[in-house]
């Protein structure tokens, strides 16, 4: 294990075959859900390297604390997740403190030599073809920058996580709106969440994709400057894929799949929800307020 130093450059990929860094950023997580997390990717990677579209994998959990205790626990973990598997470095990045969320995955997404980095969130399990078909996906499809997974929920049904640019009501709707008020804007939230597109089944282009789970150009996410310092938790993914999709496609891509199993912001309380509103106030004066 290594403790976020710059790994090796790893090989180029080739038409068939590509290197793949990860990072998970973690704060006093729940042990046993990021040991199925970290499972699962195995398998996925695993999945990937036995069909020939992985060369190589760089594992990073960066330990954003709190304290000092978390890192030998970390260590154990992956150490028991990544034994035998000597194409796949994994590693904890720790002693830089609770630096957020999206600085956390700048620490390994911006040392990268990987061709594909991906972003995932401590409590996502994915899908064991999950990283094949990602990889697959982009290397014939060489103008998308950003891959969006389908994400289901535990419950089975689907989380429209890939959106359109949101007016201040649908944010408010989505997020802090009791059932019966989201019912009467059923038609707006579907149009904002891109319900239609998600249903089809088919890959399509959206305008903002979900941090709990990115594939990225990492060339083109490097040259964007990752995820902007400024934002300490929320509105850094959807800041991202508008950079990103400035120069690239931002794509969902429903053969890829994944199960989250976080919740929204109002779901944790009132620290939670005052760094969403100033996220959201940081986000609206760089890329413009929507009211309605």
């Amino acid at each position: 294990m290594r403790d976020g130093r710059a790994s090796e450059r790893m090989p180029e990929g080739d038409a068939m075959s590509a290197a793949l860094s990860a990072s998970i950023v973690t704060h006093a997580p729940d042990l046993a859900l990021l040991e199925q997390t970290l499972d699962s990717l195995r398998r996925a990677l695993h999945v990937a390297h036995a069909r020939g579209m992985l060369v190589r994998a760089d594992v990073s959990v960066i330990d954003n604390g709190p304290g000092e205790g978390w890192r030998g626990p970390l260590r154990a973990l992956l150490e028991r997740t990544f034994a035998g598997t000597p194409w796949a470095a994994a590693e904890v990045v720790t002693g830089h403190g609770n630096v957020g969320y999206g600085r956390g995955h700048n620490l390994a997404l911006l040392r990268s030599g990987a061709d594909y980095h991906l972003v995932l969130n401590p409590d996502v399990m994915m899908q064991d073809d999950a990283v094949c078909e990602a990889i697959a996906f982009m290397q014939s499809h060489r103008d998308v920058d950003l891959l969006a997974p389908l994400v289901i929920g535990p419950d089975g049904k689907v989380q429209y996580l890939c959106k359109r640019y949101p007016a201040l009501f649908d944010l408010a709707l989505r997020g802090f709106a009791p059932q019966p008020v989201k019912s009467l804007f059923r038609s707006r939230l579907e149009r904002y969440e891109m319900k239609c597109e998600a249903d089809s089944g088919k890959p399509f282009d959206a305008t903002l994709a979900s941090g709990c789970c990115m594939f990225l150009r990492r060339a083109a996410a490097a040259a964007s400057g990752g995820f902007r310092d400024d934002f300490f938790m929320y509105f850094e993914d959807f800041d991202l894929s508008l950079r990103m999709g400035e120069h690239g496609r931002l794509l969902c891509v429903p053969q890829v799949k994944i199960v989250h199993y976080g919740g929204n912001a109002a779901d944790k309380g009132g620290t939670h929800i005052r760094m969403f509103l100033r996220s959201a106030v940081t986000f609206y004066r760089r890329h413009g307020w929507k009211l309605w």
